[in-house]
């Protein structure tokens, strides 16, 4: 069952914008990352469901974060149907990504009080989203989709629209600032947060300091 109530998973990402991707098949390495993200200010992150037995590792990490990181929201993403998304929910998932559009899930999400964010690439998925009660939307790959002027190009007829674009997006300063002066409400982070040492380990001091450059833009953008 989830921790946190629908408005309060929303705020939480009104508070960071940012909102870390992460997937890995080791348990322990994925509590490594989300508490260098934690450190680095996020309050919000998204597992993703990929590769076997995915559900058991965020089983695990979702104890984990209960005890040890108390503020942080955690949901899954690249959930396709309603069953994968109650099986999650149903181990504590915060809320829901997609990268596609289904009622299904929109069902279920809804009956749960979950927040439920759908993959859309057209005006048209949008509008069928927010019909279903998505508050955000998220548009992937956003770069190949359109990129910040796709975005741009949404909000002038529906500016009620809050997007979330994740695939391509950088942390730093210049590659942020297109996607939020564009009009992104938040942005999803992977592989480009995730910084290796030259022995292709992971760099956590690194992540640290990414989550933290990559907030402080977002709340220069957004609360100037």
């Amino acid at each position: 069952m989830a921790r946190f109530k629908r408005l309060e998973v929303y705020n939480k990402i009104v508070d960071t914008g940012i909102i870390p991707v992460f997937y890995n098949k080791d348990a322990n390495t994925c509590k490594k990352i989300m508490k260098a993200c934690y450190e680095g200010g996020a309050r919000i992150f998204e597992f993703t469901n990929r590769g076997d037995f995915a559900h058991e590792v965020f089983s695990e990490i979702s104890h984990y974060v209960a005890e040890n990181l108390p503020d942080m929201v955690i949901g899954v993403g690249s959930v396709v149907d309603g069953a994968t998304a109650s099986l999650y929910i149903q181990l504590g998932a915060d809320f829901i990504v997609s990268p596609v559009l289904k009622e299904d899930m929109a069902i279920l999400c809804n009956r749960r009080k979950i927040p439920w964010m759908p993959g859309c690439g057209t005006l048209t998925e949008i509008a069928k989203a927010e019909e279903l009660g998505a508050e955000i939307v998220k548009i992937f790959p956003a770069s190949q989709i359109g990129g910040p002027s796709f975005i741009k190009n949404i909000k002038g007829p529906c500016p009620w629209t809050n997007i979330l674009p994740t695939g391509g997006v950088k942390p730093t300063e210049e590659n942020l600032s297109e996607w939020f002066n564009a009009g992104a409400f938040c942005v999803g982070m992977g592989s480009q947060l995730f910084v290796k040492t030259s022995d292709g380990e992971f760099d956590y001091p690194g992540i640290v300091q990414n989550m933290k450059t990559s907030i402080e833009v977002y709340k220069k953008i957004r609360f100037k």
